[in-house]
């Protein structure tokens, strides 16, 4: 009976000193999410995007090593440098240096940041063609890969499959792979999806699991029941685009940001 209580109360220590890991990795993402140094442009967003329901859903640690894909203006580069900056890994891709136009503005903005602002601190940028011309890290080197609001670009560029790829190419063993992206009706033409930023959940699932993916879960954290995703300039007609300007700004301000899938692939 001596042993049995010795060892069921090391069994209850061990739970509670789990549970106090377990919540302390949550304050720390709470804390990176509701930092008041983050731009207050971005935090505006988070009413549609749920950055700690979305990366608590990905299984995100702070240990980990994690390479976010196309990080565009840095939305989430915000959060994620100063959660990892301690025990993990930040490694980002973002377009070529060398690139013109649109691309060369979009990757000096981000270089800026990262050169300037605290939050970016720690964090590897990795120039990345579209279709990648070579491996984003090295193989089997990540332990979580994300992707946000990304999918439609390389559809359009006939190269979803290949940047999936990659992305299954550089995790671990039992690595983890994050997606969210403007959910195209089922049943949409190719045609359509390539012209309105939307993609289908069922074709972003197949293609993944086409290279290797397991489909681990699927959640509902970025629906938007009021998106149609029927609008005059695809999903850009949305916040927070707004490629009409004024024209209806009131309705689709209302409509707010665009219904979204939530998806966790394992390799």
């Amino acid at each position: 009976m001596k042993n049995f209580n010795k060892s069921w109360g090391q069994f209850l220590f061990g739970l509670f000193f789990v549970s106090f890991l377990v919540g302390q990795e949550d304050t720390s993402l709470k804390n990176a999410v509701n930092n008041s140094d983050r731009n207050i442009n971005y935090s505006a967003r988070d009413e549609y995007r749920n950055p700690y329901e979305t990366l608590s859903f990905f299984r995100i640690k702070p240990d980990m090593h994690v390479l976010e894909l196309a990080a565009g203006g840095g939305w989430y580069t915000e959060i994620l440098a100063p959660y990892l900056k301690n025990d993990g890994m930040l490694s980002v891709t973002h377009y070529s240096a060398e690139a013109g136009g649109y691309y060369k503005r979009s990757r000096e903005a981000y270089d800026k940041k990262v050169a300037t602002n605290p939050l970016f601190d720690g964090i590897e940028v990795i120039s990345a063609e579209v279709p990648p011309s070579k491996a984003y890290a090295k193989p089997e080197s990540k332990d979580l890969v994300l992707t946000f609001r990304n999918l439609h670009n390389w559809l359009g560029r006939d190269a979803m499959s290949e940047v999936m790829q990659e992305a299954y190419n550089v995790l671990k063993p039992g690595g983890l792979f994050g997606v969210v992206e403007h959910r195209a009706p089922e049943g949409s033409s190719l045609e359509f999806m390539k012209k309105s930023g939307y993609v289908s959940q069922s074709l972003a699932i197949k293609t993944a699991e086409a290279v290797g993916f397991k489909l681990v879960d699927a959640s509902e954290i970025n629906a938007n029941p009021k998106d149609t995703a029927d609008h005059p300039r695809g999903v850009w007609t949305l916040p927070p685009s707004f490629r009409l300007k004024d024209t209806d700004r009131e309705k689709y301000s209302a409509i707010g940001e665009s219904d979204r899938m939530t998806l966790l692939f394992k390799k």
